[in-house]
């Protein structure tokens, strides 16, 4: 460590894991710094991947430096190395820090923020910028050469590439495939009929109450522009040029796994159980907090609830400092579902389900159509720091 400075490390760079650094870094006393440990060499702004996926001259933007998550006379750090496994007091790395020449790291308190892996195109398999571009890249031209395509789920990645095909390919066949009747399940059946509504208008076709039989190796990723059959649970089959995969979040906790093992893991899902302070619920680990969609505390698994979470859980690190017993720390009030999704290029939903411990039975829906064809990439930008002067600037 830097001379007597102790280190909070938190593990994970995504929306969680910014908003953890972020809020110890302003609260933390000079005894500690943050060490925000992210194998990727830029933030993955995921909510836009889904259409930098299809639509071009954009996916460049989806990538944006840490360079400005910390002030440069701070002694917090961006830390770009992989986490391999969690001990008690220490994390191993994938390669040396710098500052130490160790795979080691040390620590008083640790905040995993891994979150979940998506199927691509909804989280990157590269950890560079020139790499994930040219894999969206070649995924447009994969998009492009398809006569059609097939979505395999029904939640906020699927529904969202739906619309967005159709809209910017108005001529191609786009079929989304569910398992369920009720697209986006974990939400009020007003955001099902909505969506519907709205694939009805634009023209996707929807298939409920099956499921797609996947391929051995799954299916490819390109398109020679030929249509395969792709078969269905009850026996039918659809043909589609290409298949885009948006169903399953797997739990990105190998390194809690390899140090710590399996017994602070749900068991049934392999998300880390937590108190409501975010703390681990062994009583050994009261020092290791997990935030966000890793962790099992019962939250809708989204950016907002996951920095909600990650405020308690910096502010109860702060609380075990200062030396505070475990009945004084935070605990979260967990909150309504909700989400903020685009139905193509220009229209987007606000939706929260309804908050049944005041009384409300009916959810909150607002509906807008002035949205952007690049998601308003400037103002995220912005929002990490990162001025926009001109559009060499995204390519930093």
């Amino acid at each position: 460590m830097a001379g007597n400075i102790r280190n909070v490390v938190v593990v994970g760079g995504s929306y969680v894991g910014m908003a953890t650094a972020k809020e110890l870094a302003n609260i933390l006393p000079v005894t500690h710094r943050v060490l925000l440990v992210e194998p990727h060499s830029h933030f993955h702004h995921l909510f836009a991947f889904p259409r930098f996926a299809i639509l071009p001259s954009h996916e460049h933007k989806a990538f944006i430096p840490y360079t400005s998550l910390f002030p440069p006379s701070t002694p917090h750090k961006v830390i770009q190395a992989r986490a391999l496994s969690l001990q008690s007091d220490s994390l191993t790395l994938d390669r040396p820090f710098s500052e130490t020449c160790s795979r080691t790291l040390p620590f008083d308190y640790l905040i995993a923020a891994t979150g979940t892996n998506l199927a691509f195109p909804g989280t990157m398999t590269a950890d560079d910028k020139p790499a994930s571009i040219t894999s969206l890249q070649s995924y447009q031209s994969a998009i492009k050469s398809s006569p059609s395509v097939l979505i395999i789920g029904g939640g906020a990645v699927g529904v969202q590439m739906a619309c967005d095909l159709k809209e910017i390919y108005p001529s191609k066949s786009v079929t989304l495939v569910h398992s369920r009747d009720q697209l986006m399940p974990v939400y009020h059946p007003a955001l099902s009929d909505l969506i519907k509504s709205r694939f009805r208008e634009l023209g996707i076709d929807l298939v409920t109450g099956s499921r797609v039989v996947l391929p051995a190796g799954g299916f490819p990723t390109s398109s020679d522009g030929r249509e395969q059959e792709v078969r269905l649970q009850n026996g039918k089959t659809l043909r589609a040029g290409l298949v885009v995969q948006a169903t399953g979040q797997t739990p990105n906790n190998h390194f809690i796994r390899a140090g710590l093992g399996d017994g602070v893991l749900n068991p049934a899902n392999g998300f880390v159980r937590v108190r409501g302070t975010m703390q681990l619920r062994d009583d050994r680990h009261r020092h290791l907090f997990a935030v966000g969609d890793i962790n099992d505390c019962g939250a809708h698994k989204a950016a907002r609830p996951g920095s909600v979470q990650a405020a308690v859980a910096a502010r109860n690190v702060l609380g075990m400092i200062e030396g505070k017993q475990e009945h004084e720390l935070e605990e979260l009030t967990v909150q309504p579902a909700g989400i903020h999704m685009t139905l193509g290029l220009t229209q987007h939903v606000l939706f929260r389900n309804p908050n049944t411990a005041k009384g409300e039975t009916e959810p909150f829906i607002q509906r807008k159509d002035d949205g952007k064809e690049d998601m308003d990439i400037e103002s995220v930008w912005v929002r990490r720091g990162v001025t926009v002067t001109s559009p060499q600037d995204y390519h930093l």
